[in-house]
């Protein structure tokens, strides 16, 4: 038996307890699947009829519009949050005391509070001057939606990319300042896009979850994909029961769907960074030059400027 001081390998009869308990565990896990799956068979959310509802269009184009504002709101709250990180990072790592003060507190702040908090903050503010604002239609949801998203995500993304920033060598720094560029200029060009590189994994699941956040527009009334499914699994009534289960479903596939391909365009523009060549191409090397003509080509440089190129080689008599 052997051990080590952070693990102590099981015994036998350890090692026969664990299988027991793992067994009981899945057992139990799989009966308390099948009992639900059960009382939803018998409440008739498995029938065909209730999957016969994503064949009328009316459905289809719900779910359709229901994708596209989901998106529409996460593309304008990707973009600015990066944005807003990218300010907020600059400005905890400045110079300026104020400055790292604001920004800390402002990133500490909107941290801290409950996004739906903050969304249902702004969408009360939004509808309280909405005149003075000039909302009109939809406007309200939407845009207190993508602020609260930007507020939250955007205080997130610029811990990221300071810890980015942060992990960069000292020397690339040094080396830049040595070189006389302003801090402006070694944040853009040398500590920022090597933070982003460095933390792009990072990134893409705070991404992940901003698309993920877009559900919360349901509490302010904004028809993204989770208030449409919801709307449909209410008003609908097959065989006297609401389609819920086939709403969940459906509606879990899509929001997967959508994380996976988000996924999978962070993957790729990672891959292709790497494969970038950068730099300056290389000459390719001339042939090599023997002993007698490397001897017989300094000769001739030489016969007019001298060893070192200080003047003409003679006598002293032919130099006066």
């Amino acid at each position: 038996m052997s051990g080590s001081v952070l693990y102590d390998a099981p015994g036998p009869k350890a090692r026969i307890r664990n299988r027991v308990y793992s067994v009981v565990g899945a057992l139990a896990v799989v009966g308390l699947v099948v009992f639900v799956v059960l009382r939803l068979e018998s409440k008739g959310q498995f029938d065909s009829a209730m999957w016969d509802i994503f064949n009328n269009a009316g459905v289809r184009t719900n779910l359709r519009d229901g994708v596209l504002t989901t998106l529409k709101v996460f593309g304008v709250a990707a973009a600015l949050s990066l944005v807003l990180g990218v300010l907020l990072a600059a400005g905890r790592l400045s110079d300026h005391r104020a400055v790292r003060w604001l920004t800390t507190g402002f990133v500490e702040l909107f941290r801290a509070i409950p996004l739906l908090i903050i969304i249902y903050v702004l969408w009360v503010l939004f509808l309280t001057y909405r005149s003075g604002l000039g909302f009109v239609g939809d406007q309200p949801e939407f845009w207190a939606l993508v602020v609260g998203l930007t507020l939250y995500n955007g205080s997130v993304q610029a811990e990221v990319l300071r810890a980015g920033v942060n992990a960069v060598p000292k020397g690339q720094r040094e080396a830049a300042y040595a070189l006389g560029l302003r801090k402006s200029q070694v944040m853009t060009s040398i500590l920022m896009p090597q933070a982003v590189r460095a933390m792009l994994p990072t990134i893409v699941s705070q991404l992940v979850v901003t698309l993920k956040d877009t559900s919360l527009g349901y509490v302010i009334t904004y028809e993204e994909l989770l208030f449409k499914l919801q709307q449909m699994a209410g008003n609908i009534v097959v065989h006297g029961e609401n389609p819920y289960v086939p709403m969940i479903i459906v509606g879990g596939v899509i929001y997967v769907a959508m994380c996976l391909a988000l996924s999978a365009a962070a993957n790729r523009i990672e891959r292709r960074g790497r494969r970038t060549r950068t730099g300056i191409a290389v000459a390719g090397a001339a042939e090599p030059v023997a002993g007698p003509q490397a001897l017989d080509a300094v000769g001739h440089g030489d016969d007019a400027h001298g060893p070192l190129g200080a003047g003409p080689v003679g006598p002293p008599s032919d130099r006066a």
